[in-house]
């Protein structure tokens, strides 16, 4: 099974997305009909639908929209639960229970736009990863590389929760520079219980002028530390639109990856995400 273990929708007659106002190649309804060929161009079969705001109401939409009538390629879906929450346990059950809860299978939080850099060590945050860790879910980590340090923290301390790390923390391509991203992400690499997501880099890189060749140090980088087995690919879709087409990710994400072996590329194109999802009861 191939896997876009990454990618949004939004309807912007259900729920305005504010961050949208100033990109206006973003500044519409996107939707599964309009996901749908793009995919299947690509060979994709299956999908994972990942929160876009800090918003209760989004997460049960969005698990009765992959539980709906056509659009059964919606295999997961990454949602949001207040964390601090002190009966974040309570939400997280309702969720399961309600339309379309078997499909819940990873939380995120927009943790690179919290100011504090170590907001991932609070109590009250650990607390809450400690309740998605019981509720047999995954916790999607999406951070800048200077969060990185409290990233490592965190899943150290939470060695049974099982962690994605999107986007390989989002490297400063634009300026070519390795360092410390490349030494923090070794660090995390480490730790058995994180993935990462092959995802959301043409968008770190010059919007205009991005070139396979710039994003390849990094990639690079994150599939030598991590191996195959803990990298899957996401599109980003849409956001990715503001620097490449789903076609033109796709085909930077098979060349990243050509000399690696066909196991291999089964991993990142599929395999990880299934795992590391527990999409369609399979076990990490």
């Amino acid at each position: 099974m191939r896997i876009d273990a990454h990618h949004h929708l939004w309807d912007l007659d259900v729920r305005d997305q504010e961050w949208t106002a100033g990109l206006p190649v973003l500044h519409r309804t996107y939707d599964v009909a309009e996901l749908r060929p793009l995919l299947a161009a690509a060979g994709i079969e299956r999908t994972v639908l990942v929160q876009t705001v800090t918003i209760a109401e989004e997460t049960p939409q969005f698990l009765a929209l992959a539980a709906g009538e056509g659009t059964d390629v919606v295999a997961g879906v990454v949602g949001w639960v207040d964390l601090t929450a002190p009966d974040v346990s309570d939400r997280l059950a309702a969720l399961r229970a309600g339309p379309g809860g078997e499909r819940l299978v990873g939380i995120r939080h927009l943790v690179q736009a919290e100011p504090d850099p170590s907001w991932l060590n609070r109590p009250d945050v650990r607390r809450g990863l400690a309740a998605v860790e019981e509720a047999g879910l995954v916790y999607d980590l999406l951070v800048f590389p200077h969060q990185l340090p409290a990233a490592i923290d965190t899943v150290r301390a939470l060695p049974g929760l099982r962690f994605v790390l999107y986007h390989l923390a989002k490297p400063p391509i634009t300026t070519g520079v390795l360092e410390p991203w490349g030494a923090h992400l070794a660090e995390l690499a480490a730790l058995p219980n994180v993935s990462v997501k092959l995802s959301g880099l043409v968008t770190e890189a010059d919007p205009e002028r991005w070139r396979v060749a710039d994003l390849r140090p990094y990639a690079e980088r994150g599939l030598e530390l991590f191996g195959a087995d803990r990298t899957m690919y996401g599109s980003d879709w849409p956001v990715c639109l503001l620097a490449a087409t789903y076609a033109e990710v796709f085909a930077a994400a098979e060349e990243l990856t050509a000399a690696l072996s066909s196991a291999e590329r089964a991993d990142v194109f599929g395999a990880t995400a299934q795992r590391w999802y527990r999409l369609a009861g399979e076990a990490a």
